[in-house]
């Protein structure tokens, strides 16, 4: 008996210590491990750095936005990126509004301290006038053909051109061909806004092309030249302008952070996406990778996950959680199921003795089948307890834009797009999930019950009374599915949870479904072919 305990002590203490270490691998399904991002930037670019190289390269208005996103993060070297800052700005303080682009310095020819929104300075009259003239003479085509829109009388967003409050219109029209005429946006977007423009002057629809040139604008009250110049320099399509430019237009003023990711990373469409995946967490998210580097935050975006800060201060499998995660996964996973099964061991060798009665019923094997179950149903519960952002939903609801300038008209703006109720969001499948898998566990133990009874060393007569006697373990099903329909109708009236119809009912839906195959398919035939057997076995004695 001693034997017996100190084998089940060691097997407890070995499942646990097995529990530990599948916890200490920063592996996880919907979320991405701080220490991760912290290995892939390792020989990355920094901030500060990258900062440093703007502020030699003349584009200070950059560099001020990266020093403000530094600052917030603390990353290190931010004292001496702000000395950089702070001399160059003294030195030429030009740099900060139009950066290295001395064209248009000379041609708006404004103070550097009232540039600080390129929208404002280009909504004025004269200045508006002065970039139109100029590119009345370029003979880039797109330009032309985004000059030809001016003539449009049937806008959707902006007053028409020709009317007495058209002063916005021509004042995106303006920025927009600037950014064209110079050849500060990528080939495809470039291209994109040249067909946009030809199909509105061809009689189309112009509100695509107005919501571009909108977002644009949008960019433009937040952002000054050089600023916006380096922030559009990649973005590939309408969409992923449109994407940040929502999320530009949610804060009073230009956002270092997110100015920082983008153009740190030089992936906008990769940070639209994130954007859109992660609406309430997302910034935070993304300022925390740039601690990290350019890698670090090429991380985050390439995984599209929400990053979770660990607790533990030492982690297991860090470089192959990197590298790896299906291996990660793996061992973690094989961690967990082993912890269970060792688990479900010890706790079989601590029992006291089987009676007599039950010695006298062998059926050697079942044991081990027991705790594979048990290991697998571990494995679930340690998942849904440890692994984060399980159960989170992640939808964004749609923003609308409300465009504020200097006019003597208005911008009427876009329709509102109405949100359709996702019935079937994260929480919901969650616990359909949970429910089919605690039904199919309770179905495969019921299952190795039968088999247990089937193999009895008895009279059939005997199996069948067994049998009976389990009646209510082959019941198990419907009592957790009732069980699982009151506890979350209860944590709904309580405000826990959000009310869902399908979550609540579907936990009775399962153990009805999952008792009647068993009864049917499975416990109906085994108990016929005993009758059967306890019915000849009567006959063949009362002969006798």
């Amino acid at each position: 008996m001693n034997k017996r305990l100190l084998w089940a002590l060691a097997g407890a203490v070995s499942g646990i210590l097995l529990l530990v270490c599948g916890l200490l691998v920063p592996a996880h399904l919907r979320a991405l491990d701080i220490g991760i991002l912290q290995e892939a930037g390792r020989g990355s670019a920094s901030l500060t750095q990258e900062g440093v190289a703007l502020v030699t390269r003349r584009n200070l208005g950059v560099a001020q936005l990266f020093l403000q996103a530094a600052q917030a993060q603390q990353i290190t070297g931010r004292e001496q990126f702000g000395t950089a800052v702070t001399n160059a700005l003294e030195q030429n303080p030009d740099w900060s509004a139009w950066g290295n682009d001395a064209s248009l310095k000379q041609l708006f020819n404004v103070d550097p301290s009232t540039a600080n929104s390129f929208t404002g300075v280009i909504i004025r009259q004269k200045n508006r006038q002065a970039a139109l003239d100029l590119l009345q003479a370029s003979p880039n085509p797109a330009v032309r053909e985004l000059l030809d829109c001016r003539e449009l009388t049937n806008t959707v967003i902006f007053p028409p051109s020709p009317s007495t409050s058209g002063q916005a219109f021509d004042a995106v029209v303006a920025l927009g061909g600037l950014l064209l005429a110079e050849g500060r946006l990528t080939t495809a977007l470039s291209d994109q806004l040249t067909q946009l423009a030809a199909a509105a002057n061809r009689g189309g629809n112009s509100q695509p092309l107005e919501q571009a040139l909108m977002d644009l604008m949008l960019l433009g009250q937040r952002l000054n030249w050089d600023q916006l110049v380096a922030f559009v320099a990649r973005i590939e399509d309408t969409n992923t302008l449109h994407t940040l430019a929502g999320t530009v237009r949610s804060g009073s003023g230009p956002d270092p952070i997110l100015f920082s990711v983008v153009v740190l990373s030089g992936k906008p469409a990769a940070v639209a996406r994130y954007l859109t995946d992660f609406n309430q967490t997302a910034l935070a998210d993304l300022g925390s990778s740039l601690r990290f580097g350019a890698g670090g935050l090429n991380e985050l975006l390439q995984r599209r996950q929400q990053l979770y800060r660990t607790g533990y201060q030492y982690v297991l499998a860090l470089g192959w959680s990197w590298r790896w995660p299906w291996l990660a996964f793996t061992l973690k996973w094989l961690a967990y199921l082993a912890s269970g099964f060792l688990l479900a061991v010890a706790f079989h060798l601590g029992r006291p003795g089987t009676s007599s009665r039950k010695r006298a019923l062998p059926a050697r094997g079942f044991h081990l089948a027991r705790q594979s179950l048990f290991a697998l149903g571990f494995l679930v519960v340690v998942l849904l307890l440890s692994e984060p952002f399980l159960a989170q939903d992640t939808r964004k609801e749609p923003f609308v834009f409300r465009l504020h300038v200097p006019t003597t008209g208005y911008v009427i703006p876009p329709g509102f797009l109405r949100a359709h109720p996702n019935i079937m969001n994260n929480m919901v499948l969650l616990t359909l999930l949970l429910f089919f898998v605690l039904q199919g566990l309770i179905y495969i133990s019921c299952l190795v019950k039968l088999a247990e009874i089937r193999r009895q060393n008895v009279v059939p007569r005997m199996k069948l009374r067994l049998l009976e006697n389990e009646d209510h373990l082959f019941d198990a099903g419907l009592y957790l599915g009732f069980a699982g329909t009151i506890v979350s109708l209860i944590l709904v009236s309580l405000g826990i949870i959000k009310f869902s119809l399908m979550a609540a009912y579907s936990s009775t839906s399962f153990g009805i479904v999952f008792v009647c195959v068993f009864k049917i398919f499975n416990l109906r035939p085994v108990r016929r072919k005993l009758l059967l057997e306890a019915e000849t076995s009567d006959a063949g004695t009362s002969k006798r």
